[in-house]
Formats: structure tokens, sequence, C-alpha cells
């Protein structure tokens, strides 16, 4: 293969590809790298409000994306937001499943033990993990299925390899993703075609609007004691930046992956390899 050849591979003119919690530090970062690369992108959150920023980043390709209104929670919304898309691109190609995250009541502190966490604030990292996962892919899988190709690419986290402190439900939760996000490869090669692809990414510690404050001091900057051990047991030694994540997103995505379905890609500068010693 020469080096045309390779470059072609990671062309995406032509290719639609969705993204769930598109309006998300990572997903519209993520969004835009596509976008720069030829896709069409369609963005979807519950909240709109920062994707006509995303769109600006995004000039002069903003033309190839649009934003929709979606709850992943919600398949009639999902539906929905798939007319719109099809009308507007004519196909999915891929999808991008950013959307999840956690909730501060389903996060021990030293005034909130683990026995009294609240079963419903349990229940909604869950729900916006595993839930928020899978009903995009049925909703979006399906029209894959009836082209008998496609690429689903889901969001799973370091907690689903080494669950951390204070977080069960997200790193349950995320553990969850991965497991189904291997489920659903084997499922879809099997059932309705081996050129349906699903794999997953696993970030390792990134600043996000979610967590920037848990890691860093809100007034200095300076590292708070959850943020200094992040980073004493990263060999690499910072956290990871959105585009740490677009190399491995553009492979998994691409056909330079044709042969990879079913694993978990771990983006962590070392973290997972790390013992403590």
């Amino acid at each position: 293969m020469d080096s045309s050849e390779l470059t072609r591979l990671y062309d995406f003119s032509g290719q639609s590809i969705v993204i769930t919690g598109g309006t998300g530090t990572l997903g519209g970062e993520i969004a835009c790298a596509l976008v720069g690369c030829g896709a069409n992108v369609a963005i979807l959150d519950r909240n709109l409000d920062p994707a006509q920023h995303i769109l600006e980043l995004m000039e002069p390709r903003a033309n190839h994306a649009v934003a929709v209104r979606a709850d992943v929670l919600n398949v009639e919304s999902l539906q929905e937001a798939a007319k719109v898309i099809l009308d507007k691109f004519g196909a999915v190609d891929c999808l991008v499943n950013a959307a999840g995250g956690n909730n501060p009541r389903a996060t021990t502190t030293k005034d909130l033990s683990f026995f009294d966490l609240p079963p419903e604030a349990l229940r909604w990292v869950f729900d916006l993990n595993i839930l928020g996962t899978m009903l995009p892919c049925q909703v979006f899988g399906k029209a894959m299925a009836e082209k008998g190709d496609g690429v689903i690419l889901n969001v799973s986290s370091m907690n689903a390899f080494r669950p951390l402190t204070r977080i069960p439900a997200y790193s349950a939760a995320k553990a969850g993703v991965s497991n189904f996000t291997q489920w659903l490869a084997v499922h879809m090669a099997q059932v309705y075609s081996p050129r349906i692809r699903v794999n997953a990414i696993a970030p390792g510690f990134f600043l996000t609007n979610q967590n920037r404050f848990l890691l860093t001091d809100e007034k200095t900057g300076e590292l708070t004691p959850r943020g200094k051990s992040i980073i004493d047991h990263t060999p690499m030694a910072r956290f990871g930046l959105a585009e740490d994540l677009f190399g491995a997103i553009l492979w998994l995505l691409s056909p330079a992956s044709s042969f990879v379905t079913g694993i978990i890609v771990p983006i962590d500068g070392g973290f997972s390899a790390f013992s403590g010693v």
C-alpha cells in the first residue's frame, strides 16, 4: 500500500457520522475533527445552546454539519432525529456515542456515604451511560443493519478497567458500556453483517467541564489531592487533551481498522499499565 492509499483511508468525504453528546467538551472536539476530515456530521444533544459555537469552529465546512435536538434516553426523540439526519445526508455510516456522565449525588463524600447514595441518583447514572449508549445503537444501528455496513464507536472509560474511588455507579456503568460493546460487536457481525463493526475508546483523565474543579482548584488552578494522585499514577504525567483521542477515533471509524471489532482501546497516558510502584 502506497502513501496515497493510506491517506485515502482517513478521508471521510461523503461519510455521515452521528455524534451523541455532540455539544460536550469531547463530543464537540470530535465533531470538528471529523468535519475537518471531510465527513458530514450530525451533532445530537438535549441542549443545543453550545452548538452554534461548535459550528463556527467548523468554518468553512460548517455546511457539512447539522445540530439536532435529541434525548438519548428517549427512543422517539432519537427516531425523529434519525429522520432529520437521513433527510439531510441520506445515510448514517457511523455512530459515536459520546453522551454520558456522572452525578454528584452518586459520588461518595465525607458527608455522603455509600450507604446513603440515593437510588434515583444511581439510576440516573446507569440510565445515561448504559441506556444512553444502547438506545442510539438500536435506532442508528438498525439503519446500518438495513444497508449491511457501518461503524459504531462507544465511549467507555478508564473506570471500566480500574474502578475509581468515590464513583461506584459511574465505574460500574462504564464497565457495562465495555461489556455491551463486545456483545454488540458479535451480534451485529453474526446476525446482520460482518461489515458492521463496534468498538470503544476508554479515555483516561481529561479535563472537562464536569470534572475540572474536582481535579484542579477553582481559585488557584493547582491540582487538588485527587488530581495530584491521578497525575502521580499516570506515567505521561499530564491530563489528556481532546486531540489525544483523534488518532484512535479516526482509526476505529476508518477502513484502516476494517478487521477490528469488539475492542476497547485505552487512551490514558499509561494509567492502566502502571501498578503504582
